[in-house]
């Protein structure tokens, strides 16, 4: 299938990871993808991986926290292909430590990239989307936003904070043609999760109802299912996609 064929779709943090998984998963399905990340290196091997079977891809190195380089990213962007069709705002950062031990440089280094690039993505690129009649934007979120988690009050709270954001300009988008859902991971088995101690793993899966981590194919199919025609009705809404631990 080519559920998103002649899309034009930017991916932030698409150099790796979930981000990467879901590059690969659109340029697959169709799309010509755009990612933004600070990750020159990673995303020129994630570029060339996608050219390398025919997809159509391009990188630009982008620091969605700051709005003056999202702006002229996204005039770029709009420049070169006429439209933006859909947002996968993926990109994000942890700096993990008990409230005690958090400084503010922690606390604001998260909420900026990860809470104020969201809005900083969401604003730029809505314009071109609702000048078209059309757009499809993707948050992501974390199921710790629904349940908390140690030592990442700031995460916790950028992913709360996703999931907020999510609903309002749902509410504020969708009459002009463009919805906007948040997908929110559980324990996803990134290559950074896997360099964890064996036994940090083995108790992860173990809370899973499933038994096992999640794979980041999982997530971006997730991504690719709201970004196309067939959720065409789907506006405001959270998937969780975490092997039941939010149960």
């Amino acid at each position: 299938m080519n559920r998103l064929e002649n899309k034009i779709a930017v991916i932030t943090g698409g150099a790796d990871g979930l981000g990467r998984a879901a590059a690969i998963k659109f340029s697959s399905e169709g799309a010509t993808v755009i990612i933004w990340d600070m990750n020159e290196e990673k995303a020129l091997q994630t570029v060339s991986e996608i050219e390398a079977v025919g997809g159509k891809v391009s990188f630009a190195r982008v620091n969605t926290a700051l709005y003056s380089e999202v702006e002229a990213a996204t005039k770029s962007a709009t420049e070169a292909f006429g439209r933006i069709d859909i947002l996968i705002n993926n990109a994000g950062i942890t700096r993990d430590a008990s409230i005690k031990k958090m400084t503010p440089e922690m606390w604001q280094q998260v909420i900026d990239v990860n809470l104020t690039g969201v809005f900083n993505c969401a604003k730029c690129i809505s314009a071109v989307m609702v000048e078209k009649g059309y757009g499809r934007i993707i948050n992501t979120s974390s199921v710790v936003a629904l349940y908390g988690n140690f030592g990442q009050s700031n995460y916790v709270a950028t992913k709360a904070g996703v999931i907020g954001l999510t609903k309002t300009l749902a509410r504020e988008l969708g009459r002009k043609g463009v919805t906007v859902n948040a997908v929110a991971p559980g324990f996803i088995a990134t290559e950074m999760v896997k360099k964890m101690p064996e036994n940090v793993l083995k108790a992860m899966e173990e809370k899973v109802p499933l038994g096992r981590l999640g794979i980041p194919e999982e997530i971006a199919s997730a991504y690719l299912f709201l970004a196309s025609d067939e959720a065409a009705y789907i506006n405001g809404a959270t998937l969780s996609v975490d092997g039941g631990i939010t149960i």
